[in-house]
């Protein structure tokens, strides 16, 4: 009767099929769209931060915005990459670094031709990428420890090839701080590292999206031993996501270069912390097998949207640092939440 079961127990199982129905359209939602809640949450904190202060939404804020969000975002890309086949990547910063501070020693120092030392420096990142891939696939040690012991490897590697000194944008060809020069759109100003980003983000989001390579990347992270089942080469998959994240890694180095006007050993120290945010803020699964790029890039937007918003508002830097942390925390929370869809 009024279509309830007339099962023992059925009425009340079925009005709580029904109370617990829009939970469930919300979850199957955001694991099919998980773009969304970071689109969500980026909305509600330009609205709130334009209340606080009109400065925010200003073309020159949202040009800095967006200025200082291009080398985390480009970062983020790679980690992304990683962390969608269930690893991590901690080398991240210093993998940067290295590929920047060798592009610049060897221009500025040793007189190669701009161009040949960008080459080298972004075919470095790839090959300090590839060889966290050859440790995780070949040795088989897990990518965390891995890319935990490389990071200090990359990192003493350029100190000692540096002696901790800085090459300063006096000394650097025009070819390497390209990428912070900007230029007009609209009213707004933005710089050629952020097309570069850009760009970035559109060919890897095609090609997760449209390649049969992208649609390996998804199942190894998911379950790795039903896609090897499947006949997918589950370590070449995975050589191949490290080594074009190191690839990524060295050409956000040249972003990094024209947006600090300089190459410095000591830059971006809290790039591996700042990626991975992003990458868990955008709802990317920290398990691996789901979430995108285009959710790492609003994760990134919203990361410097909230110390770009407290800092007109007037508020310690502390707190941005706090409010990131409570968003992780309910990032990762959702996460779960999420993975627990029925289908």
């Amino acid at each position: 009767m009024l279509g309830l079961s007339t099962e023992p127990g059925g009425a009340a199982a079925e009005l709580e099929r029904r109370r617990r129905a829009p939970a469930q359209r919300v979850q199957h939602l955001l694991h099919t769209h998980p773009a969304l809640s970071p689109a969500i949450i980026l909305l509600l904190t330009c609205v709130a931060f334009t209340l606080l202060n009109d400065r925010f939404a200003a073309p020159a804020a949202l040009s800095l915005l967006i200025q200082q969000t291009a080398v985390v975002a480009a970062l983020a890309i790679g980690q992304t990459l990683i962390i969608l086949t269930a690893g991590i990547d901690l080398s991240v910063g210093a993998i940067a670094v290295l590929s920047s501070m060798l592009a610049a020693m060897l221009a500025a120092e040793h007189g190669v031709p701009a161009p040949l030392a960008l080459v080298v420096g972004v075919a470095t990142g790839m090959a300090a990428g590839s060889l966290n891939g050859l440790l995780v696939t070949r040795v088989g040690l897990p990518p965390f420890i891995v890319t935990l012991g490389t990071l200090s490897v990359f990192t003493a590697i350029v100190l000692i090839y540096t002696g901790g000194q800085s090459v300063p944008g006096a000394d650097l060809p025009d070819w390497l701080t390209w990428t912070g020069t900007t230029f007009p759109l609209g009213d707004f100003r933005l710089t050629y590292g952020v097309v570069l980003v850009a760009l970035m983000y559109l060919v890897v989001g095609w090609a997760l999206s449209q390649t049969a390579w992208g649609r390996h990347v998804y199942a190894v992270g998911d379950d790795s031993d039903a896609a090897r089942l499947a006949g997918i080469r589950v370590s070449r998959v995975l050589f191949s996501v490290y080594a074009v994240a190191g690839l990524i890694y060295g050409l956000a180095a040249w972003v990094l270069i024209g947006r600090a006007g300089a190459a410095s050993p000591n830059a971006i120290a809290d790039a591996n912390l700042e990626s991975i945010t992003a990458v868990v803020i955008g709802g990317t699964s920290l398990f691996g097998g789901r979430g995108g790029i285009l959710g790492t890039l609003l994760g990134a937007l919203i990361v410097q949207s909230f110390a770009v918003g407290l800092s007109l508002a007037g508020v310690d830097d502390q707190y941005r640092l706090l409010a990131v942390g409570i968003l992780v925390i309910a990032a990762v929370s959702v996460d779960q939440w999420i993975r627990r869809v029925r289908a």
